[in-house]
């Protein structure tokens, strides 16, 4: 790591300890030349994620996509956009943790739709009509009923 004063590739690290969200090592250097204290940052390489989708056709993923689709079914709903991120966060974690660079695009919809519903059950209705391709009110309706008796189930 070349010193941003002085151009020094020789340096020491003085402290090292986890980022915030511990995706990354936070290193403070100082050079071994000026005695410049700057801090590094240490990630693992990502393998870029690709999406399987039901046609068969792939693309990559695409978290600003999939927080499109969040946004629109969490429209005046008062969910926070953190809340989303974190959501998203957490199936992108899932999906790397898997060992796997390609997931069905119907797995990362299991994934939103869970997690939608312990946010937001309105938000998780609007997201599986559209995920689900909803194509009359009956399905709506089967939807509806299906997540009212898990709610019941879960009271008991």
């Amino acid at each position: 790591m070349r010193c941003p004063v002085c151009g020094c590739v020789e340096s020491k690290v003085i402290d090292s300890r986890p980022s915030e969200n511990d995706n990354a090592i936070r290193r403070r250097r100082q050079c071994e030349a000026c005695g410049y204290r700057f801090t590094t940052y240490e990630r693992r390489e990502e393998q870029p994620l690709v999406v399987i989708k039901r046609n068969g056709a792939k693309e990559p993923f695409d978290r600003e996509k999939l927080m499109r689709g969040l946004v629109r079914a969490t429209v005046k709903r008062g969910v926070d956009l953190s809340t989303l991120d974190r959501l998203i966060d957490g199936v992108e974690g899932r999906v790397r943790d898997s060992g796997t660079s390609e997931v069905r695009a119907s797995d990362i919809g299991d994934m939103i739709l869970r997690g939608l519903l312990d946010i937001d059950k309105v938000a998780y209705v609007r997201f599986a009509s559209v995920y689900r391709h909803f194509d009359s009110v009956e399905e709506f309706s089967r939807e509806l009923q299906r997540l009212a008796s898990e709610r019941e189930e879960d009271v008991r």
